[in-house]
């Protein structure tokens, strides 16, 4: 790892990761954190408007869509890191739906998981009480509507993240121009 480390201090990047709930985003930013010096994590989670601006879905608020996000927080998040350190590492479900954001990415990396994992984990997921069966299936279905990776990018990486990350294959992917 010490001559990726090297390697990565000649450049600058930002990285956005994108995939559904519970598909490792935030786990595989702070692994690339933890290689890459110089870097940062934007983790969009924390760039919501408050709840009682996000519509709703049967009275339960609708995080899965692009009204749950504050844009305009989120991009400059992204800008004034990219002012302080050489590797941002912007993730979050909705990474890839705003064009203007998909601007800054310099990479992306786009995990899926498939259907049954992702009900499985969103079902042992209790950081914010159970969810009901027919909010899982919403979130899947808002993933396919608005988390998909965008179409016009040449430095894209697919993984899958129902197998353990292959950190030495993806840094090869990051660290080439």
């Amino acid at each position: 790892m010490g001559k990726q480390r090297q390697y990565f201090s000649d450049f600058t990047l930002c990285i956005g990761i994108g995939g559904v709930s519970r598909s490792g985003k935030s786990y595989l930013a702070k692994m690339l954190h933890s290689v890459i010096p110089e870097s940062t994590i934007i983790h969009q989670d924390l760039y919501i408007p408050h709840e009682n601006r996000i519509a709703k879905i049967n009275g339960h608020t609708d995080w899965e869509q692009p009204g749950a996000i504050d844009w305009a927080g989120y991009a400059s998040a992204i800008t004034e890191a990219q002012k302080k350190f050489k590797c941002v590492i912007a993730e979050g479900l909705l990474a890839f739906y705003n064009p203007e954001i998909n601007k800054l990415y310099t990479k992306i990396i786009f995990i899926e998981i498939d259907k049954s994992t992702f009900t499985e984990l969103k079902r042992k997921d209790l950081r914010w009480g159970a969810e009901p069966d027919w909010y899982i299936e919403h979130i899947w279905k808002s993933y396919l509507f608005y988390g998909q990776m965008p179409q016009t990018s040449l430095n894209q990486l697919t993984i899958n993240g129902n197998i353990n990350f292959d950190l030495p294959y993806i840094l090869k992917f990051l660290a080439t121009q």
